[in-house]
């Protein structure tokens, strides 16, 4: 070790109290590395134990500002566990679900109780002890319970502390500042402001009711135990773009990132010139490292995601007398404190969502059908010349319906994959866990629609409940068909003897024999538009229509009820081209306003990878 650095550990050791920061130090030195980047790892990442430590030197050793002398920006703030906790959760899911994100999403629920401040790598310990002492001082005087008013306005959201609890809290915050700037030479500047816990921020002013009525489910006066949380982030990072890697990416060039699954991309909206379309210039946070890489591989954070907690102080009633500074509080899942995992409450869920059960609108594409894995020549491969069927490839159905027209009826009506059914299965577990309400189901006569609706009732237990109204009036664009004839669909009789749950008593606003081959596009966008008016009007109640139709319908089923016109029809041709199996739009009645409102769909998308033929003959041959 050269001797300026072993003055300065020496320095540095003597400040400290105890054994605690040698201890964690020694081993990390002994390792050969200097002090300075020792002190820099153990304050990124928590000061956990040496080894975290250890494991972030090896990962940075390529990181060109391993050496430069940037500390890490430290906060406090207030937060709530227990059941007050789950239900802010809740809240946070179920207002992302129907109102998109906010800036609100970006950070854990809290109270902030100073704004962010650095300190030096090798006093970061003394903040810690300036956290008990403050946290000891106050805590005969805490409140036992912090008494919580909904306060709203046109961009905000959120319950203010009442005034008598609020000023001990802030008695709290000056004594943290008073202490960190004693032990740690910080300068902490506490909140002298109206003390907050922000439920949504900078929303659009349109969902400002629904935010009211999801909060209005909320009661503050759920048990909590609160704690003080100190946290810290990368400065240098403050106004980037946080992007979390979903797959693991290796480079194919020199100057691209590898991606491992649960690393962070910090990425600066600014330093995008250099990047082609599909791909972005970030830099990770496990390695420090800068570099290309594709965007689809990511997906973005939340600002709070890359934080890292340091040390916890509990007020109110403790099991463990030692449990007031938790030393390894600093989860590895930064960004939020996470309570033991308990069995999602589907009770409290609806009860959110009761609180605001409007008629919404569903339009799902229907799953991968057979032709788009196989080709048109599809039937060639799995029939025999007697017109039997069988069973070429596991993604191939386990069985065809029986249809008037024979096998080569499946031509122009092709049913699903077994992909495609696993995919409407999939989304159908998925609605059933987001607690939708499913009023009606409408589906279009193609083959392929009628199943992904089977499938989906099937997985919400409604598939004998609920028949599906058959419409061809939401029948893909007939331009796109295949010959110049309407393409022969199955009759209801035969998809009932299919064992497929239709409804004969239906009237649909379009009957089958109305579809006209190759008709144009208005004409297509008009049927459309007739057509999800009159299953809106069908169904005036509360609760979720379900449409079943093609990506097509995504545009032309939602766009009248949104009172936007039809696209250009070569727009439009572009648009469906992107949209995948089980793409959602999901548009919900605001009947205060008077219009329908786009909004998020109440699942995620499916997202999976291509699945090559494979032949073990030319394998072995080939060898």
């Amino acid at each position: 070790m050269a001797a300026g650095e072993t003055q300065v550990y020496a320095k540095v050791n003597s400040k400290l109290k105890g054994r605690s920061a040698a201890s964690l130090l020694d081993p990390l030195l002994g390792m050969g590395f200097p002090v300075h980047t020792a002190l820099k790892a153990l304050a990124a990442t928590g000061r956990k134990t040496a080894e975290v430590a250890a494991d972030w030197l090896h990962c940075h050793c390529d990181d060109p500002s391993l050496d430069d002398p940037i500390p890490q920006e430290y906060a406090l703030f207030l937060c709530p566990t227990g059941p007050l906790l789950d239900k802010l959760q809740e809240f946070r899911r179920e207002s992302q679900r129907q109102c998109t994100r906010n800036r609100a999403h970006e950070v854990f629920p809290h109270v902030t109780l100073c704004d962010f401040f650095t300190c030096e790598d090798q006093k970061v310990e003394h903040l810690y002890e300036a956290l008990k002492r403050a946290g000891d001082k106050m805590l005969g005087s805490f409140p036992l319970t912090v008494p919580l008013a909904l306060h709203s306005s046109i961009s905000y959201l959120g319950f203010f502390v009442n005034e008598g609890s609020a000023d001990v809290i802030r008695e709290f915050a000056k004594a943290f500042a008073m202490e960190a700037a004693v032990l740690a030479d910080c300068s902490v500047k506490p909140c002298t402001k109206q003390l907050h816990l922000t439920l949504a921020h900078k929303f659009y002013p349109h969902h400002q009711r629904t935010l009211e009525q999801l909060a209005g489910a909320l009661h503050p006066g759920h048990s909590c135990q609160w704690i003080a949380a100190l946290y810290s982030r990368d400065m240098r990072f403050v106004h980037y773009q946080t992007l979390r890697v979903l797959f693991q990416y290796k480079p194919q060039n020199v100057d691209e990132l590898p991606l491992s699954p649960g690393d962070y991309i910090f990425v600066d909206p600014c330093q995008q010139q250099e990047a082609s379309e599909g791909w972005v210039i970030g830099i990770s946070r496990r390695t420090g490292c800068r570099g290309f890489l594709p965007k689809n591989y990511t997906d973005r954070a939340r600002e709070c995601d890359t934080w890292v907690k340091h040390r916890i102080y509990t007020f109110g009633q403790a099991a463990d007398p030692n449990s007031r500074e938790d030393g390894e509080a600093g989860s590895r899942r930064n960004g939020e404190l996470h309570p033991p995992q308990r069995p999602r409450s589907m009770g409290s869920i609806q009860a959110l969502q009761a609180a605001i059960v409007r008629r919404s609108l569903l339009v799902v594409r229907h799953g991968e059908r057979v032709d788009q894995v196989f080709g048109r020549a599809w039937l060639q491969q799995c029939s025999t010349p007697d017109g039997r069927y069988f069973r070429p490839d596991l993604n191939f159905p386990y069985s065809l319906p029986r249809r008037s027209n024979g096998i080569r009826g499946f031509e122009s009506d092709p049913p699903l994959s077994a992909c495609g059914i696993f995919q409407s299965r999939m989304a159908g577990e998925a609605l059933l866990g987001s607690g939708v309400p499913i009023t009606a189901v409408y589906s279009s006569p193609a083959l392929r629609c009628v199943q992904t609706a089977q499938h989906i009732l099937g997985e919400l237990k409604l598939e004998k409940k609920m028949k599906i109204r058959v419409e061809p009036g939401i029948f893909e664009w007939t331009k796109w068909e295949a010959g110049k004839t309407a393409p022969t669909l199955m009759t209801l009789e035969e998809l009932k003897e299919a064992s497929i749950n239709v409804s004969t008593e239906y009237r649909p606003a379009f009957p089958l024999a109305s579809l006209m081959p190759a008709e144009s596009y208005s004409e297509y966008v008009d049927r459309c538009a007739v057509s999800v008016r009159q299953m809106v009007s069908s169904c005036p109640q509360d609760g979720v229509i379900l449409v079943v139709a093609h990506g097509s319908a995504l545009d032309s089923c939602t766009r009248p009820l949104l009172g936007l016109p039809p696209r250009d029809s070569a727009d439009f041709a572009q648009l469906v081209r992107k949209i995948p199996s089980l793409g959602m739009c999901f548009c919900e009645e605001n009947k205060e306003a008077g219009q329908w409102e786009l909004v998020a769909p109440p699942v995620k998308t499916l997202t999976h990878g291509s699945n090559s033929a494979f032949n073990w003959r030319n394998w072995i041959l080939g060898s």
